[in-house]
């Protein structure tokens, strides 16, 4: 780290800053984009602190499953089934947490 306050710390005191302190003076026509802002700042947060699971080439891996590869049976099924399971978890919860329950 090279010093404090670093990249997420300015990012979630401009998400304050945007939703405790700007959002409440706009005009509720400029409300929705105040929000999105807000949101975007969040994601990048969310982005940045992801531990994101290593995952093979996925152009192979979706031809290797259209080919019948990893089909039920198979010795590689249940694998390839977790790691997209686990690889739709992480990136759920960067784009939308509260489908997984979390909140943020």
């Amino acid at each position: 780290m090279l010093e404090k306050p670093d990249g997420a710390d300015l990012l979630a005191t401009a998400r304050d800053v945007v939703l405790n302190e700007l959002l409440p003076a706009l005009p509720p026509e400029k409300a929705m984009a105040a929000r999105m802002v807000a949101a975007a700042i969040a994601l990048a947060l969310r982005e940045r602190a992801a531990v994101v699971p290593a995952m093979p080439d996925l152009a192979a891996l979706a031809a290797e499953i259209r080919a019948g590869a990893h089909d039920p049976g198979t010795p590689t099924h249940a694998a390839t089934a977790t790691l997209l399971r686990d690889h739709a978890r992480a990136r759920a919860a960067v784009s939308a947490p509260k489908a997984l329950g979390a909140t943020g």
